[in-house]
């Protein structure tokens, strides 16, 4: 089962042939502290939420960090302008923490991808805010699709940018293929 409201995350287990169902929790997501530790504390709190017996539960949450900031969805364009603004010409971190509930047990893993954005004029951000894409997406941006006009380079995960690190949760959990 995937906790998650996430189109994106649904979108890569559907890409991997994972058989799976959707099972949104009502989670408050921490915001503040160290980054590592409220990603995967935000996907240990969406398993949990839906863990029952006989099942396998997966939680994931991604945030954009840049000067020790969490930047999570902005809630408006306001908000996703100045934090493209802030990313603009500078090299940040994605970090996902994701999370397993299964069996009784619980394992939680996190992948870190820094992403370099080029340079943004006044006319890149006009264009990109009006796409509406920036919505729900952390850091205001969709790598997958027109925000990748916005990506100088990436060293790490490319998956970890757009939701859900697949390389991590092979680790996390080896038989997810042949399951």
């Amino acid at each position: 089962m995937l906790a998650s409201r996430s189109p994106q995350r649904r979108a890569i287990l559907e890409q991997l042939g994972i058989d799976f169902r959707v099972e949104a929790p009502e989670v408050e997501e921490r915001a503040a502290g160290e980054p590592r530790t409220v990603v995967v504390e935000n996907a240990l709190r969406k398993a949990r939420a839906r863990a029952r017996p006989g099942e396998r539960v997966l939680g994931a949450d991604t945030a954009v960090v840049v000067d020790g900031a969490i930047f999570g969805k902005p809630s408006g364009a306001t908000e996703a302008e100045d934090v493209l603004r802030r990313l603009s010409g500078r090299t940040h971190e994605v970090m996902s923490g994701i999370a397993v509930c299964e069996a009784g047990s619980e394992r939680s893993g996190v992948a870190v991808t820094a992403v370099r954005f080029r340079t943004l004029e006044q006319a890149d951000l006009g264009w990109y805010l009006a796409t509406g894409e920036w919505r729900e997406r952390a850091g205001g941006y969709a790598i997958q699709g027109r925000g990748a006009a916005l990506v100088e380079e990436i060293e790490g995960d490319y998956w970890n940018v757009v939701g859900l690190p697949v390389p991590a949760l092979l680790r996390l959990v080896p038989d997810l293929l042949r399951s």
